[in-house]
């Protein structure tokens, strides 16, 4: 981890209202507790395709500037109701501009899409492109899956669109977020059947995966789906946060290796205050975090 970004952005949004269905921020200088950006409103008002978004992931660009690229998704049209993600770009954090969709019905062997579930990026230095990942579901079709395909500008895809991870169960694959960590690779995802965040693993980043030992990330019988990983400062530990989607709130737990978890008690993270849903962190620097305070 950047010594000089110490300090986390948690994007997110807060339920399954029209309302609660965009992006919102909040702040943190330990990784644990957090406050909300601008009162706790929205960051952006989306103005294209479904004008709601779920499943916000935040990351910085290779120039140094960011991306926000998120589900556009209404929820009260259906869980099969969604075939496009909704992107933004920034210089700074606080101007948000170049909204456009990613419409996944106008690319061959997705038009019958109808779940483009939590897109994430991660930059692959070797083709010097953007691997963009997402959860997949074609009409008529089954399971839901890991899908990938590489960008350049986020605004067409250069490749079409590949299956990056399907979980052994036979069952829905969903929220995979990427680690590399060590020369490897860890996928952590929802497998619905387990009703759990598990965990698969790559010495390359378009795989294979092969579903780790153990294959559970978490020890408990809690529902969890929308797990993000972040480093705490000085890189050695990563904390993973997960939505408890049946009982509410966020769960956190902490490892050392990657493959081993302990929980953090709820008496020690601010997160559930905020009432977030799926979300992602990025580490900032103290500039950047000042800034967004002041909101």
């Amino acid at each position: 981890m950047d010594s000089n970004k110490a300090h986390y952005l948690f994007c997110y949004f807060t339920g399954n209202e029209p309302e609660n269905e965009s992006v919102h921020f909040a702040i943190s200088k330990n990784g644990f507790d957090f406050e909300p950006v601008n009162g706790g409103k929205k960051i952006i008002e989306q103005k294209l395709g479904k004008k709601c978004c779920r499943d916000p992931f935040i990351f910085r660009n290779e120039s140094g500037g960011y991306y926000i690229i998120a589900t556009d998704m209404k929820c009260r049209e259906g869980w099969n109701s969604n075939n496009s993600m909704v992107v933004w770009e920034s210089k700074d954090l606080i101007n948000w501009h170049g909204e456009r969709i990613i419409d996944f019905s106008k690319i061959k062997g997705s038009e019958t899409a109808d779940r483009i579930w939590a897109p994430e990026v991660l930059f692959d230095k070797i083709r010097g492109e953007y691997m963009i990942y997402w959860s997949h579901h074609n009409v008529g079709t089954e399971p839901t899956v890991i899908k990938y395909a590489y960008t350049k500008d986020f605004k067409s895809l250069s490749t079409e669109p590949r299956v990056l991870f399907a979980p052994s169960s036979g069952k829905d694959g969903i929220d995979a977020d990427i680690i590399f960590n060590c020369g490897k690779y860890y996928l952590y995802y929802k497998d619905e059947y387990e009703k759990t965040i598990c965990i698969a693993v790559s010495n390359e980043i378009t795989g294979p995966y092969t579903e780790a030992e153990p294959r559970r990330a978490c020890n408990t019988d809690i529902h969890l789906e929308g797990n993000c990983m972040y480093p705490l400062p000085g890189g050695k530990e990563y904390i993973m946060i997960a939505d408890k989607y049946v009982d509410g709130g966020y769960y956190m737990q902490k490892t050392g290796d990657m493959l081993h978890f302990e929980p953090v008690p709820d008496g020690k993270f601010s997160l559930n205050a905020l009432h977030p849903r799926h979300g992602s962190v990025l580490a900032i620097s103290e500039k950047e975090y000042n800034a967004l305070k002041a909101l």
